[in-house]
């Protein structure tokens, strides 16, 4: 068992924050909010997944770190992959202030791959902040065929695949690898998926390391799971013989692809606003959210829940939206035609 992380802001946070967080802002801000509801769009199921629930577990505290003290609810928005809720706070919500989302973490790939059905520029959105980084694993049940990810060459794995970001994933890996990877996408959520193993439906699912290592303890105490790879950039500390996308890669174009692919963790679960908010009202956001995360109260829950903080703040986290359209139009456009059918 691990012990929970909880990494601090960090001095820059707190300067910016000072910076940004004046008298004249606090009182705009607390003639706006008194009185109103804040709405946290989820693009999962209630009690699917790490996205439901840290969105509940900031709704619990966010309110007290907004002048004016707004309650502040989660609305559950599944469906298409996260592309649901993603157009729902572009396009139809207030754009006030009022409404936010914890948007699926590969949002960005959609765009940055023209899926059809993304009507929204996340470049545009007004982010937030993060909660936590997510460095998900591959993880197989202890009776399939496949032990490692080696095994997936030749041996055919049945992968439930419940948001956006798996299915670009695993999709991109069949085509680029020839991983023998069959995706079941019916499920509705993570939590769904588990069920799923444990009933034989599914053999293989992926989830953040930092979440599955707390909530499913036993089924690696008791090697119910094999872990097959990881996503992220870096390898987590306790995972050092387990595979990474990019360790994958047979090549420099290989790589280049891998990587992309991997931005996803950096995203993680972040908070994030629609475009056209004033800017007062997005720096009030900003500085809530990151005094919510420094909350004792909202730190002790997230250690009772053994939740492993990375935070990041919102400005950062759109620098690094930003940066993720970067790559050249060749690998780009590689990367796109891997992932074509999935929308």
């Amino acid at each position: 068992m691990h012990a929970p992380l909880i990494l601090p802001l960090g001095a820059a946070l707190s300067v910016i924050s000072a910076a940004l967080w004046t008298p004249a802002v606090r009182a705009a801000a607390g003639e706006f909010y008194a009185g109103k509801t804040l709405e946290i769009i989820v693009p999962s199921g209630a009690g699917a997944d790490s996205y439901d629930t840290l969105s509940r577990l900031v709704a619990r505290h966010l309110g007290r770190h907004l002048a004016g003290t707004p309650s502040v609810i989660v609305e559950n928005m599944p469906g298409a992959g996260g592309i649901r809720a993603a157009n729902q706070l572009y396009n139809v919500v207030p754009h006030d202030g009022t409404v936010i989302g914890m948007l699926d973490e590969s949002i960005y790939q959609n765009q940055l791959f023209k899926v059809p059905a993304l009507k929204a520029d996340v470049t545009k959105m007004n982010w937030i902040g993060r909660i936590i980084s997510n460095n998900a694993v591959l993880f197989a049940w202890h009776s399939a065929a496949v032990k490692t990810i080696d095994d997936t060459y030749t041996k055919p794995l049945i992968v439930c695949s419940t948001g956006s970001a798996s299915q670009l994933r695993w999709t991109m890996l069949k085509r680029l690898l020839g991983l023998k990877l069959n995706l079941v996408t019916g499920y509705k959520g993570t939590g769904d998926g588990l069920v799923a193993m444990e009933r034989g439906e599914v053999e293989a699912l992926s989830m953040p390391w930092p979440v599955f290592r707390v909530t499913r303890a036993d089924w690696l105490r008791d090697k119910k799971v094999n872990i097959l790879l990881q996503t992220g950039l870096d390898k987590a500390s306790d995972l050092p013989n387990v595979p990474r996308l990019l360790d994958l890669a047979r090549n420099a174009d290989e790589r280049q692809i891998l990587e992309l692919f991997s931005q996803p963790e950096k995203v993680g679960r972040s908070l994030t606003a629609p475009p056209g908010i004033p800017a007062e009202r997005v720096a009030q956001l900003r500085a809530g959210f990151a005094a919510t995360l420094k909350d004792p109260r909202f730190v002790a829950d997230a250690t009772q829940m053994r939740i492993a903080l990375s935070p990041l703040p919102g400005d950062q986290l759109q620098t690094i939206i930003q940066g993720s359209f970067g790559y050249s139009p060749a690998i780009i456009a590689k990367a796109e035609a891997l992932t074509q059918s999935v929308e």
